[in-house]
């Protein structure tokens, strides 16, 4: 090998999903274990990945192994939605969405205007992201350029992978925080020619929802999708009871909410449609026959009493489904929480969500959701090596009931419903070490 000084060399015990599935009957056999592996990393990609007896002969003499016997190796975890600027509101108490949203949301992103503020607040954001094992998101900003700016800049530095784009928003929200079709297409732009694609960053164009885009601004939504093709769009879908009927009164029209979006040509590959709690059969087709993806967020779904995902159906519609943590109506950063969250909402609809299907939606399911399996989600030779060091056994409690457990889906599904950033032992981004337990 060349260049040996960029080669590194990870061994372990290794869990990954080796491929998408169509069906969840399907993922058991697509669960691959490795309890001692290698894997070697060359200029942030895994170069090659397997047994350690098979691939020990690779490694360069002068290459340290880094040896995390007795922990875990997985893919490094994928958040398909969470608000940066709802960091330093999270657990706020009281109300539900359109309530929430002006009495504790809005103040607060209003302050995003300073990028100095929003520098200081984008760096909290990405170590408390690094500090639970999610290594790539798809990220709300705020109305001003200024939070873009220092959300991209603050990954760049990290060669992160992460979305993000300005929120738009020109109708019902303050005047402190509201743009108009002209200056958010002129800002969106100049904010895609400088980030998109830059290293590993890409942008998203943001809506915030319907009611607070006028039909004009999601015409912008519109042009600027035609103009980038290879952009994303991130917004919220059929989240609120109440939200869903001001909807209707605002574009009555539409057949109905998802219907809008679809109109400005807003769904297809790479939109990604937060909640959709309340969904009609339309609505789940057009998710499907358009190739859309849904963010399920079982933490804020709860906190704000919205109502409870119906992952079995949206499986069943083979509609894209990532989790997503919802910070700050969610109340955790942390993917193993929030997938706990995941198991209780399934269980209040008499399903139950096993633990290769929790895993899978927070690691490579999140990554097909938002378009990226190509690159990362699990360990296959060439994709990114982001990737995220467990300790199984990080509490007396998890330790206790580490030791009661048998099979592989038990001691992951421990993790699943006792872990929390304790169980966060290392953070890998870019094949460097981002974050480490003290």
């Amino acid at each position: 090998m060349s260049s040996e000084h960029t080669v590194k060399a990870v061994r372990g015990k290794f869990l990954d999903i080796t491929r998408v599935v169509t069906s969840m009957d399907d993922l058991p056999d697509a669960v691959r274990l490795i309890d001692d592996g290698l894997m070697l990393i060359r200029h942030g990609k895994i170069e090659w990945f397997g047994q350690w007896e098979d691939g020990k002969h690779l490694i360069p003499e002068t290459v340290r192994v880094r040896d995390y016997t007795g922990k875990l190796v997985v893919p490094g975890f994928i958040d398909t939605h969470v608000h940066y600027p709802q960091s330093e509101m999270i657990g706020a108490h009281g109300e539900q969405l359109l309530e929430w949203l002006n009495r504790h949301v809005f103040p607060t992103e209003k302050l995003y205007q300073d990028i100095d503020y929003a520098r200081e607040m984008s760096a909290f954001f990405i170590k408390q992201l690094l500090r639970n094992g999610t290594t790539t998101a798809l990220v709300f900003s705020t109305v001003h350029p200024e939070s873009v700016n220092a959300l991209f800049d603050a990954a760049s530095q990290l060669n992160m992978r992460l979305i993000t784009g300005k929120v738009m928003m020109d109708r019902n929200a303050p005047d402190y925080l509201t743009d108009t079709p002209e200056s958010s297409y002129e800002e969106c732009k100049a904010l895609i020619e400088r980030w998109h694609k830059k290293g590993r960053l890409l942008y998203a164009i943001t809506p915030r929802f319907a009611p607070t885009s006028s039909p004009e601004q999601l015409a912008v939504c519109q042009r600027l999708r035609e103009e980038y093709p290879d952009t994303w769009v991130h917004t919220h879908l059929d989240e609120n009871k109440a939200e869903i009927e001001w909807v209707k009164e605002l574009y009555p029209d539409s057949k109905n909410y998802l219907d809008v979006y679809h109109h400005y040509g807003l769904t297809g590959e790479r939109s990604v449609f937060a909640h959709c709690i309340h969904l009609e059969e339309e609505e789940w087709d057009c998710l499907h026959d358009t190739g859309s993806a849904v963010a399920f967020c079982p933490t804020s779904n709860l906190y704000l009493g919205s109502g409870l995902f119906n992952l079995k159906k949206a499986l069943a519609k083979k509609v894209k489904v990532g989790i997503g943590t919802d910070v700050g109506a969610g109340t955790t950063f942390n993917m193993l929480q929030t997938l706990s969250e995941a198991y209780k909402v399934m269980q209040l609809q008499k399903t139950c969500l096993t633990a290769f299907e929790a895993f899978y939606l927070a690691t490579l399911g999140g990554a097909h959701s938002l378009g990226l399996d190509n690159c990362i989600g699990n360990f296959a030779a060439g994709k990114e090596a982001d990737f995220v060091v467990l300790e199984p056994t990080a509490t007396p409690l998890q330790q206790l009931r580490y030791d009661n457990s048998r099979t592989l889906a038990e001691k992951l599904f421990v993790m699943i419903a006792l872990g929390d950033d304790r169980t966060i032992y290392r953070t890998y981004i870019d094949g460097r070490l981002v974050y480490e337990r003290t």
